[in-house]
């Protein structure tokens, strides 16, 4: 199933372990996260697609990011 959400209010924030050489460049907005839905995207493409995670399920994943649960590659 597929849901389109308008996302030309979204303030995006661009994570701090994107790099400005072209890899690792994910945005994120917390826009829409009262509603429960958090947008994941590209910074390299704005325009592009826009994944969005059930707010609770991204709250998850950047707690674990913090936590080292992920190694750098």
């Amino acid at each position: 199933m597929r849901h389109h959400q308008n996302l030309s209010s979204a303030v995006w924030i661009k994570s701090s372990y994107s790099t400005s050489s072209g890899g690792e460049c994910v945005e994120f907005s917390p826009t829409f996260a009262p509603s429960g839905v958090v947008p994941v995207r590209d910074s390299k493409t704005p325009q592009g697609p826009a994944i969005a995670f059930p707010a609770t399920a991204w709250s998850s994943f950047v707690s674990a990011v913090k936590r080292g649960e992920f190694p750098a590659t």
